[in-house]
């Protein structure tokens, strides 16, 4: 990977429109844990990127957990006296509890408001509700409708089954010079919510495009799967390759409006954590680093303690802490082209310093060689044109000492990790540098 290839992604025209595109085809979409909505989303994944499916059968044990039954729905509904549907699954995912069980039965108002979901202080919105572990059934619905509703008995209807199948999740793998391996994990089990993630899905997919056309140091590894059950799952299938993993990143969350943020590995201050912050304190966005607590996303997963990963994750407004969070106000018109693209360059920045920080020994460590006779330093001296590109080339060549790596002496000199990286390449050229 070189500067070159991330400058052509940067610049590539259209980037944030075809992640918007992808997002609006993905969005109609009714996923869960598991079933066939989840498959159908891999499927349009699997337009863009290479990847494989992977199944494993409800009931297979995957450490503490069990991988659950599939679930699937084909339609659901309350309907009026008159055969008028006043919630219907058809006009919105969201109106039914994800992973409900079967239902056909007639209720009174009174009874049916025991499965009735709905967010008082936000009335126009439907909440997003599930019950993968406990056999449950309901309906979500804005407050305005629920008050709309008047007492009368409701035929209530949810065509879904709940049975032994299987756990899907998509896994996509581009090998690099080395076996050494970065994981990118992204979850897709979400209906029509689109930050909360179809907009993890879009950057993590492009993001792969764009590893897919450049040399690699590092091979990558991408992961579609289930919240929480499914990188479970993943892990419990894998342990023989865990050892292979020298960073990671999970993608959620990434196309509000809102700054940054990037959550530090349980580690604290492993390489992907490092490189994160300094690229991030390099760019013109506003940002902050919090640390890790076992909370969140897949990360507490591969953050568990038996494995202890170096994987952080990468946000913008982090969960809950916006109010559109699980709500039907996470719509197609909450998140926003140039945030993504945003986060697939910070993405591509990040790996960079990755692939290329090295810890470099200067062949002339006596005093500063002669920069000048080698073309490296100014014929005047006293012009400012080219002072910064000088002052890279002598923190590399005084810290050069076999104890710094590039990384470290960016973070000292308070310079980009580009820019010592060029002097380093430029020193390495004229044999100063091994």
């Amino acid at each position: 990977m070189n500067l070159a290839e991330i400058q052509r992604v940067v610049d590539g025209p259209g980037t944030g429109a075809a992640m918007r595109d992808m997002i609006t085809a993905l969005y109609p979409i009714c996923r869960s844990i598991t079933g066939n909505g989840f498959r159908e989303t891999l499927r349009g994944i699997r337009q863009y990127l290479p990847l494989e499916m992977r199944e494993v059968p409800s009931g297979t044990p995957v450490f503490d957990w069990t991988v659950p039954m599939e679930w699937n729905i084909r339609d659901a509904y309350i309907a009026a006296p008159d055969g008028t549907r006043v919630v219907d699954f058809r006009r919105s995912n969201l109106h039914v509890m994800s992973y409900s069980i079967p239902v056909k039965a007639r209720m009174r108002l009174e009874e049916l408001q025991k499965h009735l979901h709905t967010l008082p202080d936000r009335p126009e919105w439907i909440p997003y509700r599930t019950s993968y572990y406990k056999e449950n059934w309901g309906f979500c619905l804005s407050h305005r409708q629920l008050k709309e509703l008047p007492e009368a008995e409701y035929d209530v209807c949810i065509d879904s089954s709940l049975e032994p199948g299987h756990l899907t999740y998509g896994e996509c793998f581009l090998p690099g010079e080395s076996s050494e391996e970065i994981l990118i994990s992204t979850h897709c089990c979400h209906p029509s919510l689109c930050n909360d993630n179809l907009s993890g899905i879009a950057v993590a997919t492009f993001l792969g495009r764009a590893l897919e056309g450049m040399p690699r140091k590092f091979s990558y590894r991408f992961l579609f799967v289930p919240g929480t059950i499914g990188s479970i799952t993943w892990l419990a299938m894998n342990q023989d390759r865990i050892d292979r993993i020298r960073h990671g990143l999970v993608l959620t969350g990434v196309g509000d409006a809102g700054g940054i943020t990037y959550k530090r590995s349980r580690r604290g201050d492993a390489s992907i954590d490092r490189a994160m912050a300094h690229v991030l304190h390099h760019q013109q966005q506003p940002y902050k680093v919090i640390d890790f607590f076992p909370y969140g996303y897949d990360e507490r997963q591969y953050c568990s303690p038996g494995f202890n990963l170096p994987v952080g994750c990468l946000m913008r407004t982090p969960h809950g802490e916006y109010p559109e969070y699980h709500t039907s106000a996470d719509d197609l018109q909450f998140v926003h082209e140039d945030s993504m693209w945003e986060m697939l360059v910070l993405s591509l920045r990040t790996f960079f310093v990755l692939e290329n920080d090295r810890t470099p020994v200067s062949t002339n460590p006596y005093c500063e060689p002669q920069l000048g006779k080698r073309g490296l330093y100014r014929a005047v001296a006293g012009q400012t044109e080219g002072a910064l590109r000088e002052m890279a080339l002598l923190w590399v060549l005084n810290l050069a000492d076999g104890r710094h790596s590039l990384l470290d002496i960016a973070d000292r000199a308070q310079m980009s990790f580009e820019s010592i990286y060029s002097a380093a390449c430029a020193l390495s050229e004229h044999g100063l540098l091994n």
